[in-house]
C-alpha cells in the first residue's frame, strides 16, 4: 500500500501542480487512497520532495532531482550574467566576473558537477578552475562558454 501511495504521488506531481499537502491529500483521495496529512508529511519527507519554483511563479512540490534542476538554471543565468572572459594555462583556466560575482559563478561551476573540473577556488572577481588534464581544457571552455551564450 505504502509503495503504491508514492509511486502515485510522484505521478500526481509530475502531471499537475500540488502546492499544499492539502492538496496532495485530496488528489490522493480522488486516486482511492485513504491518506491522513500525518501519512502525505511522512511520504513528502521519504520521498525527499522539494518546493520549488515553478515557471508561473508559484511553488510546487517537486523531486529533489527538478529542485535542483531549478536551482542550477538559476544559478547558469547569474553566471552568464556575470562572466567577463576566460584564459587557460595549462591545465588550469581563468575566468573573469564582474566585482563580488566570482563567488556565485564558482558555485555554479562546483553545483555541475563536472567529472573533469577538479575545483575552484574564488575571489573577488577572479575564479581559478583546475581541470583533471590539459587535454580537457578546451572542452570544459567550449561548455562554459555555450552557458554564456544562453
Amino acid at each position: 500500500m505504502k509503495s503504491a501511495r508514492q509511486i502515485a504521488i510522484l505521478e500526481i506531481i509530475a502531471e499537475k501542480s500540488i502546492e499544499t499537502q492539502e492538496d496532495l491529500a485530496d488528489a490522493l483521495r480522488l486516486r482511492g487512497f485513504q491518506v491522513t496529512q500525518a501519512t502525505v508529511s511522512r511520504d513528502i519527507k521519504e520521498l525527499r520532495l522539494v518546493k520549488a519554483l515553478a515557471p508561473d511563479g508559484s511553488y510546487r512540490y517537486a523531486t529533489a532531482e527538478k529542485g535542483e534542476n531549478g536551482l542550477n538554471e538559476r544559478l547558469i543565468r547569474m553566471f552568464s550574467e556575470t562572466v567577463i572572459s576566460m584564459v587557460s594555462a595549462y591545465n588550469q583556466i581563468i575566468v573573469r566576473t564582474l566585482p563580488a560575482s566570482a563567488n556565485i559563478a564558482a558555485e555554479t561551476i562546483d553545483s555541475l558537477q563536472w567529472p573533469e573540473v577538479l575545483g575552484t577556488i574564488a575571489g573577488d572577481n577572479t575564479i581559478l578552475m583546475i581541470v583533471r588534464s590539459v587535454e580537457e581544457v578546451r572542452p570544459v571552455m567550449e561548455r562554459l562558454n555555450a552557458m554564456i551564450r544562453r
